[in-house]
């Protein structure tokens, strides 16, 4: 079995494709930070859990850092993705939209580009999707085509220079077989939810007028402070909802007659900036517990709009009138799944989670002590080790799949009975493979229930028997699997 190797997963746009592959069954290894990753991984799918109602699969995580001098550092964990991992979906981004003193954006965008290109090259990776930006067109105006990279633009913000400089550093690795790019418009929340964790484009001068509403009428919040940005209203930007983003990139990534391509994954109908003015006055109206009651004078309402200028400043290039993107590429491969049109219910919705959440938007759950499937088969393994020897005549491989709190994907060795080693993810070549949620694994490992009582349940389910003929001891090798050692 070949994983898809994920990086950003944590990021807004990631967390969604975390979902949304594990969602339609490909096998994903997920990086985080080294420490602090595998938490907040798990602390996402725990998120998603709740919203569907029931257990989830796990991805793999590998601990790894765009910007350490070794993406991942552990080596057992570099030569467990050079066996397991065939492609690349590059997520993780730098948002930085002026350099700061660590050299964002371009530390992340061009120094991480470089450092997982050749982290791909050393790992057999030769198939890569990339999720870039459509605004590496810089100021460019009119139509701009999937095709267009490097037409000479001028870009507005040193976050467009970084994203067409990892464009190009992609297509020049001559190594990669396959490159598929995939460049959004401006990301907002869920079209449905509102959810988001981003604070950039949309949500900034909301974010904005959030913090000011107790200070300024609502009133304006709208025409006359956008108006600083030298806008008029009719222009249009470009907003796509992350949901239908993460949909159609899965869509893509999953079906490969449509991969090599390079997509422009926009709206076909912008929003003006306009509706955008109304909705930051009435989400706010609507949904803020701040309100202003004092008075203000003129002098005072002109120190606040300074504010808002310079707040705005960084972002100017971004708040104009967006281009015409080409989208025949994605609508020849995506005519089933259209980009949902931003109308203003949507927006309302859009911008009322941010306010409602106060604009706290990247909490992490503290994770809670319980049981841990992979502790458990490594002590259980660690144990055993003692009285029988992997690679034994007897030897084979068992898959062990449990999904939701702290699950996994586990390849084990059993012989002559007994696990004797433990591998993260499932091999091509597994004999049996069990399926089980971490509930019904604890409930086995602390003896509330039998081994064949939970399949006889449907709590537990078993593939590649072939008959009962091929592996008639498919019970006795997970009761010594969850037996205590």
């Amino acid at each position: 079995m070949q994983y898809l190797f994920l990086t950003g997963a944590t990021g807004l746009v990631g967390r969604y494709l975390l979902r949304d592959l594990l969602a339609a069954g490909v096998p994903v290894a997920a990086m985080g930070r080294p420490g602090k990753g595998p938490a907040a991984i798990e602390s996402i799918m725990r998120m998603w859990e709740e919203q569907a109602g029931r257990s989830l699969p796990r991805p793999v995580v590998i601990e790894g850092d765009l910007c350490l001098p070794e993406v991942v550092p552990d080596a057992d964990q570099r030569q467990w993705v050079a066996k397991h991992c065939d492609r690349m979906l590059h997520c993780a981004a730098s948002m930085t939209f002026r350099e700061d003193k660590n050299g964002e954006p371009f530390r992340t965008n061009n120094g991480g580009m470089e450092s997982i290109l050749e982290f791909c090259r050393a790992s057999g990776i030769r198939k890569f999707h990339h999720v870039s930006t459509a605004y590496i067109c810089g100021l460019r105006t009119g139509w701009i085509h999937e095709r267009d990279i490097d037409l000479g633009q001028e870009n507005g913000n040193v976050y467009e220079v970084s994203k067409l400089t990892a464009e190009k550093m992609l297509r020049a690795a001559d190594f990669l077989d396959e490159r598929t790019i995939y460049r959004p418009a401006s990301v907002v929340g869920d079209s449905r939810t509102g959810y988001t964790t981003s604070s950039h484009g949309f949500y900034l001068p909301l974010q904005l007028a959030y913090l000011v509403a107790d200070k300024v009428p609502t009133h304006l919040l709208g025409e006359r402070f956008f108006r600083l940005l030298g806008l008029r209203g009719d222009e249009g930007k470009n907003l796509v909802p992350v949901d239908w983003l993460s949909a159609a990139i899965v869509h893509l990534v999953t079906h490969p007659e449509h991969h090599g391509q390079t997509y422009h994954m926009t709206n076909p109908v912008p929003v003006t900036v306009k509706l955008i003015q109304e909705v930051v006055q009435e989400a706010i109206e609507t949904y803020s517990s701040r309100r202003f009651t004092g008075t203000l004078s003129e002098e005072q309402i002109e120190a606040y709009e300074e504010l808002f200028r310079q707040y705005m400043e960084v972002y100017r290039s971004h708040w104009r009138d967006d281009p015409l993107f080409d989208r025949a590429n994605t609508d020849r491969a995506l005519p089933h799944l259209p980009c949902p049109v931003i109308d203003r219910d949507m927006l309302m919705r859009i911008a009322s989670y941010p306010i409602k959440e106060k604009f706290i938007l990247k909490r992490i759950e503290q994770q809670q002590p319980g049981f841990e499937p992979h502790e458990h088969l490594r002590s259980v393994a660690a144990e055993r080790q003692r009285s029988a020897t992997p690679g034994g005549a007897d030897s084979r491989s068992i898959g062990l799949e449990v999904s939701g709190r702290h699950g996994g994907q586990w390849r084990l060795t059993v012989s002559g009975g007994r696990v004797v080693d433990v591998e993260r993810g499932l091999g091509p070549d597994d004999g049996l493979r069990y399926y089980l949620n971490s509930h019904t694994f604890s409930s086995l490992v602390e003896g509330r229930c039998s081994v064949e009582q939970s399949i006889e349940a449907g709590r537990v389910l078993v593939e590649g028997l072939d008959g009962h003929d091929r592996h008639p001891d498919f019970v006795s090798v997970l009761e010594s699997i969850v037996t205590p050692a």
